[in-house]
């Protein structure tokens, strides 16, 4: 998932796409352990979707705050 695409996603759709990448961080892990995973850069790309996912709502937990009058500018 691109970080556009990530970005055009509500609240709960985030929250899905953060608890699919994590399925399937824990499938490739399964697999890897089990021998059957030839392309072990899959795992890397999955851990940096995770994080980008996780990096895009914290952004707007953080804009919610500056809007809500919480925190000085970010």
């Amino acid at each position: 998932m691109t970080p556009q695409e990530a970005r055009a996603l509500d609240a709960p759709g985030l929250a899905e796409a953060i608890e699919r990448a994590r399925e399937d961080l824990f499938n490739l892990r399964f697999r890897r352990a089990l021998g059957q995973l030839p392309d072990t850069s899959r795992l890397r790309a999955a851990r940096r979707t995770i994080a980008r996912l996780h990096t895009i709502q914290r952004e707007r937990e953080i804009w919610a705050a500056f809007e809500a009058g919480e925190a000085g500018a970010p």
